[in-house]
């Protein structure tokens, strides 16, 4: 069985370059509730492909500047 990758992301630099856009300005940018951005942020929950493409384009930057990804060590 394959491992999980660990999704790591940059929103919260991100709203912080963009004139320091709140959870809630961003979650209404993207049709999302407040508490799925803060989950989303917090590495707690990994959003649907569909979101996380929202999410870039509400930044205006391609889906990698916002999310990453990385193998767990030692799994090659």
């Amino acid at each position: 069985m394959a491992e999980k990758l660990i999704i790591t992301n940059n929103i919260r630099r991100l709203r912080f370059f963009a004139d320091e856009m709140t959870q809630l300005e961003l979650a209404e940018r993207v049709g999302a509730s407040r508490q799925t951005i803060m989950n989303v942020e917090a590495g707690k929950y990994t959003p649907s492909l569909e979101l996380a493409f929202r999410i870039a384009d509400a930044f205006g930057v391609p889906i990698g500047e916002v999310f990453e990804h990385q193998r767990p060590e030692g799994d090659q």
